[in-house]
């Protein structure tokens, strides 16, 4: 029994929840992780994992051995990483797809100049992903971090833009102010997978705005296209409305109420706080974003 690969196929079963996902995730044949598993078990006299038809359960030795597992493999990795000429290996990331493709991918080879043996699996995405169960290091979050289990390092602020279409706002009126948004104004729901539901807000009034909408998305491109369509009117970063505001196809409104701009951090577990490969990341895109906000002014350093 080979049992460091054992170890890695006991975590990554722990960390989704099933043999089926963490096969597909390890790209190993179902029947091979489960052999790594009773050889496991055979080679400590203990049952780590309770089986059943519907879900795997982690026994209470299971949950210990998974622990200091965890731990070591993760110091394995560390040590590997500094014995050789720098970071290497995979890193997993998930990040909006509309932000990774405006802001994360042009700056690329500028990380690959840096960490040549680094290899980068991006995920683009409008859902938050559960990090340990998809197998993700770490991903970029926007809005408040809620997540007691994630550590969190605020990169950047978003500067957002209230808007609609000329075609909408010729049927419904240009609103002066958020209290006329209650006299008959609709908005294109944002709806995260989650559950999620995100009102308008505005700087200097309490309460959010909820507006009734024929139309529910949840992709930050839909949003746009949406409220282009003339469905309502959308609060949205400005990087991602910048060639529908500079075409007309969308106006800004209540510019006298700025939408708060709304804040960017990347997440990870905390146990991996120490990796070569996700300090690598964490460096260099805290850095890149700042840049491009002093370039640009979309975006607010911190």
């Amino acid at each position: 029994m080979d049992r460091l690969h054992a170890m890695q196929v006991f975590c990554r079963i722990v960390e989704c929840g099933g043999f089926g996902k963490a096969a597909d995730d390890l790209q190993l044949p179902r029947a091979s992780v489960s052999l790594a598993i009773q050889q496991l078990e055979a080679h400590l006299k203990v049952q780590l994992l309770q089986r059943t038809t519907r879900r795997v359960r982690v026994t209470e030795d299971g949950a210990q051995y998974y622990q200091r597992c965890r731990q070591l493999l993760a110091d394995l990795d560390d040590l590997e990483n500094r014995l050789g000429s720098g970071p290497r290996g995979t890193l997993r990331v998930d990040m909006p797809s509309a932000f990774g493709c405006y802001w994360i991918i042009p700056k690329l080879p500028d990380f690959y100049r840096r960490y040549p043996h680094l290899r980068l699996e991006l995920g683009f995405n409008d859902r938050q992903v559960h990090l340990q169960r998809d197998g993700v290091d770490c991903a970029l979050r926007a809005g408040e971090v809620k997540d007691p289990m994630l550590a969190a390092k605020p990169l950047v602020k978003v500067r957002q833009v209230t808007c609609a279409s000329p075609a909408y706002l010729a049927r419904h009126g240009v609103p002066g102010s958020p209290a006329d948004l209650n006299g008959g104004h609709q908005m294109v729901r944002f709806a995260a997978s989650d559950g999620r539901d995100f009102p308008l807000e505005f700087e200097g009034v309490e309460q959010p705005v909820r507006l009734p909408g024929l139309l529910s998305v949840d992709s930050a491109d839909a949003y746009v296209k949406a409220a282009q369509a003339g469905f309502g009117l959308i609060q949205v970063p400005r990087y991602n409305a910048g060639a529908a505001l500079a075409d007309g196809s969308l106006v800004p409104v209540l510019e006298r109420y700025p939408a708060p701009d709304w804040p960017l951090a990347l997440v990870y577990p905390p146990h991996r706080q120490g990796s070569p490969r996700l300090r690598a990341f964490i460096d260099w895109a805290t850095q890149c974003l700042r840049e491009q906000a002093a370039d640009t002014g979309l975006l607010i350093a911190l």
